[in-house]
């Protein structure tokens, strides 16, 4: 029975997550309310926001700018463009930049009560979970009417949404708990999050670039996935799972290190906080 639970570290982490189900859902629903606790329009601000940005991206780069995609031939084919790359890397976004300081937000927490550890970051993906469906719901809706879902390939985002939910928490949980005895990571890490953007195919298609710049750009690991998403979304097509193989693996291996170093410096984090 001991040789089983050594060849699995990590069963008993996901048994007491299971046990904690109702503190993981209690601070996501918790947290969604404080967001707009002192709102007139309260929780309705989640569906205006995104739709609000739904219709300026489409009205102002389909409509007035009428910028096309280079052999794509659709009125709002870049505004889908547009959109596919800004929800997802959103989705990105916060679940890292959350997860960075999820220790040390939660410090009077982590020091009075016991409880799994790992249920922080689990929060985080569920929380960003929750606001990226309500958004990428709309952005659904707006497919739909315009006449531009891509029919059965759209079940193809659920892998995709999976292996980069994974590289962002694997990712996050790393920064996270570095963070805890070096403080200076999570400013460094704000700031290459600025610079990563813009290093993705998101506002601009890859096809513009050189190949010398494509062959440098092929190296970041979210060029893939967003290339995944405008794929099944622009196109309608399945996309190149080959190609995810690589960030896949990357996503296994940080999700691997990350609870590695976290189950090894979780005494210790405690004491820095």
């Amino acid at each position: 029975m001991s040789s089983i639970v050594k060849s699995r570290p990590f069963l008993p982490m996901f048994h007491a997550l299971w046990n904690y189900r109702s503190f993981i859902a209690g601070s996501v629903k918790r947290e969604f309310q404080l967001k707009y606790r002192n709102s007139i329009l309260g929780a309705a601000w989640t569906f205006l926001n995104p739709l609000a940005m739904i219709i300026v991206y489409t009205v102002i780069f389909s409509q007035i700018m009428r910028m096309k995609l280079p052999e794509v031939d659709s009125t709002f084919a870049y505004s889908i463009y547009l959109c596919a790359g800004l929800l997802t890397w959103g989705l990105f976004a916060e679940i890292t930049t959350r997860a960075q300081n999820i220790f040390l937000e939660n410090a009077n927490l982590l020091k009075k009560i016991n409880f799994p550890r790992l249920c922080l970051p689990v929060t985080v993906v569920a929380g960003a979970g929750l606001n990226f469906a309500i958004i990428f719901g709309l952005f659904t809706c707006f497919l739909i009417l315009s006449g531009n879902f891509p029919g059965w390939t759209y079940l193809a985002l659920l892998p995709v949404l999976a292996v980069q939910i994974a590289f962002a928490i694997g990712l996050g949980i790393v920064i996270g708990v570095l963070n805890v005895f070096f403080r200076d990571v999570g400013q460094l890490f704000t700031v290459v999050l600025q610079f990563w953007f813009w290093l993705t195919p998101i506002v601009y298609p890859i096809s513009i670039l050189s190949e010398r710049v494509r062959g440098m750009i092929a190296f970041n690991p979210m060029t893939q996935l967003m290339a995944a998403y405008q794929t099944i979304l622009v196109t309608g097509q399945w996309p190149d799972w080959i190609s995810l193989w690589p960030v896949t693996a990357l996503a296994l291996l940080l999700c691997s290190w990350g609870m590695l170093l976290f189950r090894r410096s979780a005494g210790e984090m405690v004491d820095e906080l």
